[in-house]
């Protein structure tokens, strides 16, 4: 069959050489390995995210969708390469990669929802309102524990009656500024997609290594956030009192961190 010249003029336009497609799978299938191994070993290793984690949590953030993209692309292109004549078949490692990081996050979300219901039903039966602290309850231990359940609108801050009799007044303010910035600022998504990540690829090493610095970055942004209130010497002995405790989720603490000192040296240095 004859192809008249407009035709092989606009299909020479669409047609990409296979080499080119070859070479472009290998550029994303080599950034998408960067993403996933050296460069989250090198920004855990850094120094400078404790001086600006707010800068850190947005370079986390970028590292985890562009490696994403970058692996969904390199499937892509590797697909085409492969299966020139046929583009849909080519696109469905891809889409079903997609798929895959996709429902892992929906299920993340739906277990993280179950457990906070289930939480603030447990805290309404075993705690009190605070007698002049809105949306906050109070726990009858010794333990001093301080965390919150984001929840938006109905976001409840839970302290502890050996908190509360332990801490000095200007102590407990740096406390619940503390608490107080992690649901004004939702920090509890931020650590929801990187709780997913891990979920999905439970295989890659950096995947648990991600979510463990992004929950104490988080950690440092809410301290510098009740800097504000308090100065860094009380928020210091405040975060020597409460200790480690976790961090910001549907069925953890968050007053805490994972690494307590990282956080009493950035205040006392």
């Amino acid at each position: 069959m004859l192809v008249s010249e407009a035709d092989a003029a606009l299909t020479g336009a669409l047609v990409i050489p296979h080499g080119v497609v070859i070479a472009a799978a290998g550029v994303l299938g080599a950034v998408a390995i960067a993403l996933a191994w050296p460069v989250p070993v090198a920004l855990s290793r850094a120094s400078w995210p404790m001086r600006t984690p707010i800068m850190a949590l947005l370079l986390w953030q970028a590292v985890g969708l562009a490696g994403g993209f970058s692996m969904i692309g390199a499937l892509a292109l590797a697909g085409f390469a492969a299966l020139p004549a046929h583009p849909w078949l080519a696109l469905i490692p891809a889409a079903g990669f997609t798929l895959y990081l996709l429902t892992h996050l929906a299920i993340t979300i739906v277990q993280v929802t179950r457990l906070r219901h289930r939480h603030l039903a447990l805290l309404e039966m075993l705690t009190s309102p605070h007698p002049t602290r809105a949306r906050t309850r109070v726990i009858d231990d010794a333990v001093p524990v301080a965390y919150c359940l984001p929840r938006g609108a109905r976001s409840v801050t839970v302290l502890s009656q050996g908190l509360l009799d332990r801490l000095d007044p200007d102590e407990l303010v740096a406390v619940i500024a503390h608490e107080r910035a992690h649901v004004e600022q939702r920090h509890d998504l931020l650590l929801l997609a990187f709780r997913a990540w891990r979920s999905a690829l439970p295989w890659f090493p950096t995947a648990a290594r991600a979510e463990v610095e992004v929950a104490a970055l988080v950690e440092m942004l809410a301290d510098d956030h009740a800097r504000r209130e308090v100065h860094d010497k009380v928020l210091a002995r405040a975060i020597l009192q409460v200790g480690a405790s976790g961090v910001p989720g549907a069925d953890q603490p968050v007053s805490g961190s994972t690494r307590v000192s990282d956080r009493f040296r950035r205040l006392a240095g």
